[in-house]
């Protein structure tokens, strides 16, 4: 597992680009390997696991977590952004389709990830975050993942919402959770920006051919530096840092909240005139 710390407002603000896509940014979805990345930003962890021909468990590193399993204090996200898979949760077999979820509830003792298909794998994505109480693991389909549309074509951020982890859908301590499609012709994902000064967020960017990227905005509002992400990288984000960004293509989104509470929209937005 590999460990971040995040700089300060000023540590930021000198920061080379390569310093700060060292800081921020995190290339998942290696073939046969559960990639992790542990944060002291809301001591999240983000990670991917891509089975091809095996089974591969997910297990907690005593070092970082001193658990005996990687659910002993946490609650975890999961969405598949590849083909059919299964996920094993303490002998229960859940099959994830493409943008299906799974919450997997603090206590779970016994994780694993499997392919249905070795040259189609599965690609879950994983999010996760310290539990003080036990929900029940729960499976939900794309299909049951509640919509809402947002934005203007004219704006270039036409798009849709679905969020699956939420006070309003599947119960969890604090993990938020779901992803955004926009559609085709538009490229921002968020805008106006914001930032989150209660929690923290992270997007993982997919649905982009690999001649295309997005330019994700962090930083602060009069401050903001840049990183340029492809497909299956995500970005963590700091509660002082904004979030947002535009694509040279359409893309997708899963986003991934973590802290003082769980309302979607609580959320500092930026007018545009104040971003430089």
């Amino acid at each position: 597992m590999e460990v971040r710390y995040s700089p300060d407002k000023k540590g930021f603000s000198r920061m080379t680009n390569e310093e700060i896509r060292d800081s921020f940014l995190i290339d998942l979805f290696h073939k046969n390997k559960i990639t992790m990345v542990y944060s002291d930003i809301d001591r999240s962890i983000t990670a991917s696991a891509v089975p091809v021909g095996k089974e591969l468990k997910l297990t907690a590193s005593k070092k970082e977590m001193a658990a005996k399993y990687f659910a002993e204090r946490r609650e975890i996200g999961v969405i598949n952004i590849g083909d059919t898979g299964t996920i094993i949760v303490d002998k229960r077999v859940y099959t994830m389709n493409n943008r299906d979820a799974l919450y997997i509830g603090r206590g779970a003792k016994k994780i694993s990830f499997k392919s249905k298909n070795s040259k189609k794998p599965a690609k879950f994505y994983i999010a996760s975050y310290p539990a003080h109480t036990n929900y029940p693991t729960t499976h939900a389909k794309f299909e049951d993942a509640t919509p809402v549309k947002l934005g203007l074509q004219k704006d270039a951020n036409k798009r849709t919402i679905y969020k699956y982890i939420y006070p309003d859908g599947i119960r969890s301590c604090q993990l938020v959770m779901g992803l955004t499609e926009l559609e085709e012709g538009s490229v921002w994902n968020t805008m106006p920006a914001h930032t989150h000064q209660r929690r923290s967020e992270v997007y993982m960017y997919f649905d982009l051919n690999m001649d295309n990227f997005v330019v994700h905005l962090i930083g602060e509002p009069n401050n903001t530096k840049h990183l340029i992400i492809r497909e299956g990288q995500a970005v963590l984000s700091t509660s002082w840092s904004l979030h947002s960004g535009a694509g040279t293509q359409n893309y997708s989104f899963i986003w991934s909240m973590g802290g003082e509470n769980q309302d979607f929209d609580d959320m500092d937005w930026i007018p545009l005139k104040n971003i430089k």
